[in-house]
């Protein structure tokens, strides 16, 4: 099923975000966790998000309308990237300029690599969103990399790894190349929107 989904505007600074008209739903996650990949499966539009091998590609934060009710938000990956440090801290500042902007947030999709221990930078973004009482849903990607035995084991390491930092949620699990997970994140976005 592909949605219908537009592309609003590359903000790269507050000034040039668009009215908050509609409920937002924003991704967030390290460089090269899969943020386009997953923007692509949900709206079933293959060059919606642009894929790149280089991590820290998207620079701005990018909005598209889903079927004139809701609004997708892709900002800025963080972690490794191939980036001056003054880069990232613009990406930084553009990131915390659109949770202190009031926007009309529904749900926060922080994306973590299902593959990997909680690595520093997950760990500390997902405190910030707690200490804020942001909604936060975190989600692991690149399921389909591990083998059942091994996806069960992550999840409850990964679970107990978030609990310090305030998170107490379930974890979705997708991944982009399977299509596993679709229905429940898109469950998950448009919850309320009926």
């Amino acid at each position: 099923m592909q949605l219908h989904t537009t592309f609003d505007i590359s903000a790269a600074s507050a000034r040039q975000f668009p009215d908050a008209t509609l409920p937002e739903v924003a991704f967030v996650g390290r460089s090269n966790v899969g943020k386009s990949s997953l923007l692509n499966l949900l709206t079933g539009r293959k060059g919606l998000a642009r894929v790149s091998a280089t991590p820290g590609k998207t620079q701005q934060i990018n909005f598209y309308t889903v079927d004139g009710v809701l609004r997708l938000v892709d900002l800025p990956g963080y972690g490794y990237a191939k980036a001056s440090q003054h880069s990232r801290r613009q990406w930084g500042k553009l990131i915390t300029d659109y949770f202190d902007a009031g926007r009309p947030l529904r749900m926060i999709f922080q994306l973590v690599d299902a593959r990997l221990p909680l690595q520093e930078s997950d760990a500390s973004v997902l405190h910030w969103f707690s200490e804020r009482r942001l909604p936060v849903q975190v989600v692991l990607t690149k399921i389909d990399k591990l083998g059942q035995s091994d996806r069960a084991k992550q999840l409850r390491t990964l679970a107990l790894a978030m609990r310090p930092m305030g998170y107490e949620g379930d974890l979705l699990t997708v991944s982009s190349t399977k299509g596993l997970g679709r229905k429940e994140l898109l469950q998950r976005m448009f919850a309320g929107s009926e």
